[in-house]
């Protein structure tokens, strides 16, 4: 009973939230709302006992992907209202193309069928010695398909490295650090002990005047016969 209603309710914030993504006008509101489909997502499959796809959507999906995106919405200075122009122009299209792609996932749904021991499997616990969800994918991805798996991660590598290379420019008038000329200036600083309480006069450096100061008049110099001015 406490599985179905965490099930339901999930579910139901699940599809508010990805509604709001699209409906939304502002777009960090519709990334925040991403992130929440994606947490209630990954509660889902914690309830089907999929415990390692829900690591995956905690960790990388929201903690990289949609991170990710929050950031590049708020650095990036877009305007959306121009975007949106284009919109009533391009709509039909727009429609036609779901109206295919909600064909798809209907014909898909209609021609699913589960396995004739699915329930049994799914009802049945746990034999005795018997590994997790998250084991078990690790020791077929490590074993059956690890030299898949590392021709994914070099597939990775050289995207992240072409990005790399496609985004570096060298711009002029850019600072940047020289670590060299930072250690060859480690010695041309004195250090100087400095008494309790004697302040900077000690070394012969006179405070800078404060605003106050600076506003106030300069004095008038004074001759011996007591007019103003210096010596006759």
């Amino acid at each position: 009973m406490i599985t179905a209603f965490a099930f339901y309710a999930f579910a139901a914030v699940l599809i508010a939230s990805a509604a709001m993504v699209v409906t939304s006008r502002n777009p960090v509101h519709s990334v925040l709302f991403l992130i929440l489909a994606f947490f209630n997502a990954a509660a889902l499959f914690l309830i089907a006992g999929a415990e390692f796809l829900a690591m995956i959507l905690v960790i990388v999906y929201v903690g990289a992907v949609a991170v990710l995106f929050l950031f590049v919405v708020m650095m990036l200075d877009v305007d959306f209202t121009r975007m949106r122009e284009g919109f009533q122009r391009y709509a039909p299209l727009g429609a036609v193309v779901g109206a295919i792609l909600f064909l798809e996932l209907a014909f898909v749904i209609g021609a699913w069928t589960f396995a004739g021991d699915a329930e049994e499997l799914r009802l049945s616990p746990m034999p005795a010695g018997g590994v997790s969800n998250a084991e078990a994918i690790g020791r077929i991805l490590y074993t059956d398909y690890v030299y898949l798996f590392q021709a994914a991660g070099l597939v990775l590598l050289v995207a992240m490295i072409g990005a790399i290379v496609l985004t570096l420019r060298e711009r002029p008038g850019t600072r940047r650090q020289d670590i060299a000329a930072q250690i060859g200036r480690a010695g041309t600083v004195n250090l100087r002990a400095v008494p309790s309480g004697a302040g900077l006069a000690s070394l012969g450096i006179e405070r800078p005047p404060s605003p106050e100061e600076e506003r106030r008049p300069a004095p008038v110099a004074v001759g011996h016969d007591g007019h103003g001015g210096g010596h006759h």
